[in-house]
């Protein structure tokens, strides 16, 4: 693709305006959204149709440039795709995870279970308004926002690491600290630790589950949510001076940090794993899971435990073509099922997980000394996430494809062929409909690209760090250009010889267009924003 340069003069931002010198030329990507909408059966509309969705995209999303085309064509699509669950209600814009309605949703087709992804994804969006409203709605407009476990208190705080505003947070600490304590008062237990039913988890039909007294079990996933939840609440209350608040969270994010380690971690195993509840005895279930890694998602571990993450990559534990599995593969309990619940979590791969498990891994890579894995590990697990978002058509061509779990050897959609088949040769209505799970906002992608592969680590403060995880002599060059942070414009860029964007060879940071740091590798850079 050819790269044009253009200036863009008295931007506003923050009531800043400047002329600025951007890299990347939106036209440029204009096609990959010209044949998303060609190829796209579009059947359920929301606030953003597809024949508005360029306009939409190319005034709000961060433009990506890398040689390796199949990738830029994911980081594309899925933005392409996180714009069509944009939707306004009565109470304001929200996040969609099903684009046709289904019977076990909330209030206006909402499902708190992605929210997290939801919001760790479209902080990126240059109109905040979308997220700002969406957090509201799930704390004052009647909506369910315990449905599911969630670590919306953590995603709220993150996507204002992006876009800072400390009003926004304050008027919302009253309703995230009576969340938390609802969370006390329905799952937390004299064990000290929080439960959760598999299916409340989002993890229905998981091996650990169905060994527990009704499927329930200390789960890594709802303690490390509420841990995050707790850090996010010490933040927040010291942004609103409450030190009594502030105190008596660090307090509770230690004890729950606490019993996670304590607790969940199996020292034989070397993982964190489930313990069934209601059996008489904290046992651990004798699985690995691959939700075993999200205390990492929180950097919550010790250094210590990060041999856990040998068996990402071991095909005996979660390593297959099309992504992790859910299950560890030499488990009896693991299977990849063509019959019963259409969504199970007991072997099959779901972006929910990976996109869990791809978070973790960059901040094990940012934030711990450890030599299990490095940055060549975080890329083949991002190019596998990448690749498994296709769909092989009866004509043999491959087209981007989101939707809900996937065949990890085949890279079929395995909900999707159940149900377009479950009632009477066709598609279930009573459980969504004609292609339910396609454009499936159950998960994220351009993050793992921003915060991940290009490195820009978002934080509170006057910071920034760029920290890329490409690993050296990968792609001779890549481009991230007209990223929103902090009220100003970013653009990160790796020239090998200096002669594809002109700016000079290595790493480049620019911000509001004015060159701030620059290394002749790929390496960790910090400065003040």
């Amino acid at each position: 693709m050819t790269v044009c340069c253009f200036l863009l003069c008295c931007q506003c931002l923050g009531g800043l305006v400047w002329a600025q010198d951007f890299i990347l030329k939106p036209d440029t990507f204009k096609p990959y959204v010209t044949a998303f909408n060609h190829a796209d059966e579009e059947l359920y509309k929301q606030l953003i149709p597809n024949a508005k969705s360029w306009d939409f995209l190319s005034k709000n999303i961060p433009l990506f440039e890398c040689p390796d085309k199949q990738l830029e064509q994911t980081y594309y699509f899925r933005w392409w795709t996180y714009r069509k669950h944009l939707k306004q209600t009565p109470a304001g814009y929200i996040v969609t995870e099903f684009l046709p309605d289904v019977s076990w949703a909330g209030k206006y087709n909402s499902i708190n279970c992605p929210a997290g992804h939801h919001f760790y994804e479209g902080r990126w969006l240059r109109d905040t308004a979308y997220l700002k409203q969406y957090a509201r709605f799930w704390f004052r407009s009647g909506a369910s926002p315990r449905s599911y476990s969630s670590w919306a208190a953590n995603a709220i705080s993150s996507f204002a690491k992006v876009q800072p505003d400390t009003t926004f947070l304050i008027n919302l600490l009253p309703d995230l600290l009576n969340d938390f304590q609802e969370w006390e008062k329905m799952r937390l237990d004299s064990t000290g630790m929080f439960w959760q039913t598999d299916n409340r988890d989002g993890m229905e039909v998981s091996v650990s589950g169905a060994l527990g007294q009704k499927n329930q079990g200390y789960r890594a996933t709802i303690n490390s949510y509420m841990f995050g939840n707790a850090q996010a609440l010490v933040t927040i209350a010291r942004m609103a001076g409450n030190k009594a608040v502030a105190d008596e969270y660090t307090k509770k994010a230690a004890m729950i940090r606490q019993q996670i380690l304590g607790k969940l971690w199996d020292d034989n195993a070397k993982f964190f794993k489930v313990i069934p509840r209601g059996t008489g005895t904290l046992t651990r279930a004798d699985v690995r899971e691959l939700h075993g890694f999200t205390p990492w998602y929180f950097s919550i571990p010790d250094e210590k435990q990060a041999i856990a993450w040998a068996q990402l990559f071991d095909e005996q534990g979660f390593w297959a073509p099309y992504g992790p599995t859910t299950t560890e593969q030499r488990h009896p309990g693991f299977q990849i099922a063509y019959e019963g619940h259409e969504c199970q979590w007991n072997g099959p791969s779901w972006p929910f997980s990976t996109a869990i498990t791809l978070t973790s891994l960059a901040n094990l890579l940012n934030d711990y000394k450890q030599n299990v894995v490095d940055k060549r590990d975080y890329w083949r697990l991002l190019l596998t996430y990448s690749r498994s978002q296709q769909r092989l058509l009866p004509n043999g061509d491959r087209v981007p494809w989101i939707d809900e779990n996937l065949n990890p050897y085949t890279g079929d959609w395995i909900s999707r062929t159940r149900l377009s088949t479950m009632e009477t040769g066709t598609w279930s209505e009573k459980k969504g409909g004609r292609e339910r799970g396609k454009d499936y906002n159950h998960s994220s992608f351009c993050d793992h690209i921003i915060s991940g592969l290009v490195g820009i680590r978002p934080q509170h403060g006057n910071q920034l760090v760029i920290n890329p995880l490409l690993p050296d002599n990968t792609w001779d060059y890549f481009c991230l250009d007209r990223v929103p942070y902090h009220g100003k414009t970013l653009t990160i860029l790796y020239d090998k010889t200096g002669k594809k964007y002109g700016k000079g060879i290595g790493l480049r940071v620019f911000v509001n267009g004015i060159e701030k740091a620059s290394s002749a590798s790929l390496q960790r850079v910090t400065i003040a924003i």
